[in-house]
């Protein structure tokens, strides 16, 4: 058996058989003699031997006072030795003794009464050094002073890693009275505690002697039963003079204030890295559902495991909002995420969706208070207030939703709607911390929201603006099938000044117009639109191609100095030609059956506008089956490919006559219109048709 298991048996109950001595004994080494009834020597240990420095054979026999005690004092030993024997009762006290070699020393004695088997009497006396003795008491009272008052918990573990003692400064500590922890486990006593690494510790260091120092240990105890506590503990095997090991002594040093203040700490970092990521990944465009879904991203599952972002529809059309005490919000749903919260995410209003929220909703107080709302602990009858239908309340309350918040978005002094947050797989509730960082993360998102907000009413204006001046033609005319496209620019709110034109002429002819007004912005379009005006008045008047054109280039000339690129032509189906005029535009596209695709050689001729350069008519054909493309620059131009390889590659995409012409036109822009392109695209495919 080892000397660490060899104290008890299993069931803690006393071990059969010896036990490894303690050392004490020998670090005191008490002497043992016994006198007969006349006061001579009959036994002498070798301590006493050690102690008194006379050898057994020089000892025994011999009368001890006269041999051991000076003689100014053998009356008194003398008389403490007879009352001993004749009363029975011992002595114990400090008396002078003297050395064989002459010196003398304090011995601690304890006499007292023996009887024999024969009813004979004899005196036995435990002797030991009483500085020995004074030395170990001072040890085992300061020992005892510094366990009993030390503000670090101290404790005792026996072999098998049960509480043999505790001070009381650890049942402060964990608010464990000693009476319930001796003779328990660790584990036993402090279920809550990540007992499992304090114990393995705790034993390798009942194996191997090795101290462990700083062990970390988190959990909760009776003193602190709603709180994580935290400890630095320290381990050192405890063994006697002789090296049996006694067990483990454990120091206990509470740092839940470090640990709290680490936790804090490592919180502010965490919050600081979220809005840092936030102002990166919120507002990366100018589209506000995507805006709104950037802000829910953050927000899941960083701060919460479930996240709604919900505009008053009033603001989304470019209104004011504010809402009286009992009148009910109207919220359009823009985004929602959720991590693991299925039920949850099915509660939540599907974005796009129109929902009203009563005046007693929680949601509805904070757009109408510009206020957040906290419920830090969301009790069942609380979810009625935060879903908007009793169907949604049962579906959060399978979900667990424990914890919510909703923070208003602000911008510019106007409330947009809300952040509205909840918690289901998180154990925390929303603290006031969150608050502050819900509250920030919804003020960066609101401006963001609002720019994307105002850029949409714009652009949806400048859209609805550029379309009404686009020509609405039928997709058979004279003897052409025609097709168009007009696609805004991808990165600008302002109205392009691109146009085309399908005009109805007598005699099945059919004009085709493309032109751009340089610049954009109102400016642009009105000039096209006067320009697509003046076109189709000349047109009416059967003029010919560069004629038409000289004649807008004088109208140009007069509209504030502006320049528009423009391409006309005429198409007379029954002598199955066109004839074309160009002012500085790119050139059309032929598509014949059977042979490539190609770029009609036309003269160029200058803008309108700059005026005194006259224009020429190019006359090319177009038998039943061809195909003319016009275009604008914004078809093809851009700023990482030669203007040659881009018309080429527009060249290689018309390999099909036979293809549709719808088809056809999704397939340039598809391939040909880069998304990040400052310009618009007019195109226009018509396809010549035989005369019925």
């Amino acid at each position: 058996m080892s000397a660490a298991g060899a104290s008890s048996a299993e069931g803690g109950e006393p071990a059969v058989g010896p036990v490894p001595p303690s050392g004490l004994l020998d670090v005191l080494g008490v002497a043992s003699v016994v006198l007969d009834a006349e006061g001579r020597i009959v036994l002498w240990s070798p301590q006493a031997e050690e102690l008194f420095g006379y050898t057994a054979h020089e000892a025994l026999g011999r009368l001890a006072a006269p041999l051991m005690v000076h003689k100014e004092h053998l009356d008194v030993v003398v008389k403490l030795f007879a009352d001993v024997l004749l009363t029975g009762k011992g002595w114990a006290g400090a008396f002078p003794i003297r050395h064989k070699d002459g010196s003398t020393r304090m011995v601690e004695f304890r006499n007292m009464r023996l009887l024999d088997d024969r009813g004979d009497v004899y005196a036995l006396g435990l002797a030991a050094d009483q500085s020995t003795v004074r030395r170990l008491e001072r040890d085992v009272a300061l020992s005892e002073r510094i366990v009993s008052q030390s503000p670090i918990g101290l404790a005792v573990l026996d072999t098998e890693l049960r509480y043999a003692s505790v001070n009381p400064a650890l049942e402060r500590i964990d608010g464990v009275p000693a009476a319930e922890r001796l003779g328990r486990t660790i584990s036993e006593v402090l279920p809550q505690l990540n007992a499992e690494e304090v114990e393995s510790a705790t034993r390798r260091v009942l194996e191997t002697g090795q101290p462990v120092v700083d062990v970390f240990a988190v959990g909760r105890t009776p003193a602190e039963p709603d709180e994580d506590q935290a400890w630095s503990i320290s381990l050192y095997r405890l063994e006697d003079a002789v090296g049996t090991i006694l067990g483990v002594a454990v120091s206990i040093v509470d740092v839940t204030e470090r640990y709290r203040a680490g936790i804090e700490a490592e919180a502010a970092r965490h919050r600081l890295a979220l809005i840092v990521d936030a102002s990166a990944r919120i507002g990366t465009t100018l589209d506000l559902d995507r805006t709104a879904r950037e802000l829910a991203d953050v927000a899941v599952p960083e701060l919460a495991d479930v996240a709604a972002v919900d505009l008053l529809d009033a603001v989304v059309g470019g209104r004011r909002s504010s809402l009286g005490p009992t009148e009910p919000a109207v919220f359009r749903a823009l985004a929602v995420r959720a991590d693991r919260a299925a039920d949850a995410l099915e509660a939540a209003d599907p974005p796009g969706q129109i929902a009203g929220y009563g005046p007693d909703r929680l949601v509805t107080q904070c757009v109408r208070t510009g206020q957040p709302v906290l419920v830090a602990q969301v009790k069942e009858e609380d979810l009625t207030c935060i879903a908007r239908s009793p169907e949604a309340a049962v579906l959060l309350g399978r979900a667990g939703v424990h914890s919510y918040l909703a923070v208003p978005l602000i911008a510019r002094g106007e409330v947009l709607g809300a952040l509205d947050l909840k918690r289901t797989h998180n154990p925390r509730p929303f603290g006031e911390d969150d608050v502050l960082l819900a509250r920030e993360l919804a003020s960066r998102a609101a401006v963001q929201i609002d720019n994307a907000r105002w850029y949409q009413n714009a652009r949806d204006t400048a859209l609805t603006l550029q379309r009404s001046l686009l020509p609405r033609h039928p997709s058979v005319t004279g003897g052409l099938e025609v097709a168009s496209r007009y696609q805004p620019a991808g990165a600008t709110t302002e109205v392009g000044g691109d146009w085309f034109d399908v005009i109805p002429l007598e005699d099945d002819k059919t004009a085709l117009v493309v032109g751009d007004v340089m610049g954009s912005g109102i400016s642009a379009a009105a000039t096209m639109g006067r320009l697509r005006t003046a076109t189709k008045a000349l047109a009416s008047l059967d003029l010919d191609p560069a004629r038409l054109l000289e004649h807008l280039d004088r109208i140009t000339d007069g509209l504030d100095h502006s320049i528009a690129t423009c391409l006309y032509a005429v198409h007379d189906p029954r002598l199955r030609q066109c004839r074309i005029a160009n002012a500085g535009h790119l050139p059309p596209a032929r598509v014949r059956p059977g042979r490539p695709a190609e770029l009609l050689d036309l003269p160029t001729g200058v803008p309108l506008g700059v005026g005194g350069v006259p224009f020429s008519t190019t006359t090319v054909g177009l038998e039943p089956g061809d195909q003319l493309v016009l275009y604008t620059d914004g078809l093809v131009e851009t700023r990482r490919h030669p203007l040659d390889e881009r018309l080429d590659t527009l060249l290689s995409l018309l390999d099909d006559p036979e293809r549709p012409l719808e088809e056809l036109c999704d397939l340039l822009l598809r391939t040909l219109h880069q998304p990040d392109n400052h310009d618009d695209v007019a195109l226009l495919v018509a396809r010549a048709q035989p005369l019925k």
